[in-house]
């Protein structure tokens, strides 16, 4: 795997921190509300964790890279 490699699971891996930082922001809106969507507040758990898990794989990909 070469350098350029590295940097790009590097930049995916910051991509998907940021949106986890945002579904987590959305998720606190969702529950400060009195009635929230529950639907909606399912949904954005399984993105948050399909990202987590996604980050995860970087975080091995990146290490396999050195």
């Amino acid at each position: 795997m070469t350098s350029a490699d590295r940097a790009a699971l590097i930049a995916r891996k910051n991509e998907v921190i940021a949106a986890q930082e945002r579904l987590r922001r959305e998720l606190a809106r969702l529950e400060e509300q009195p009635h929230g969507d529950e639907r909606r507040r399912r949904q954005l758990l399984r993105q948050l964790e399909a990202l987590m898990a996604e980050e995860y794989r970087l975080r091995l990909a990146i290490d396999r890279a050195r």
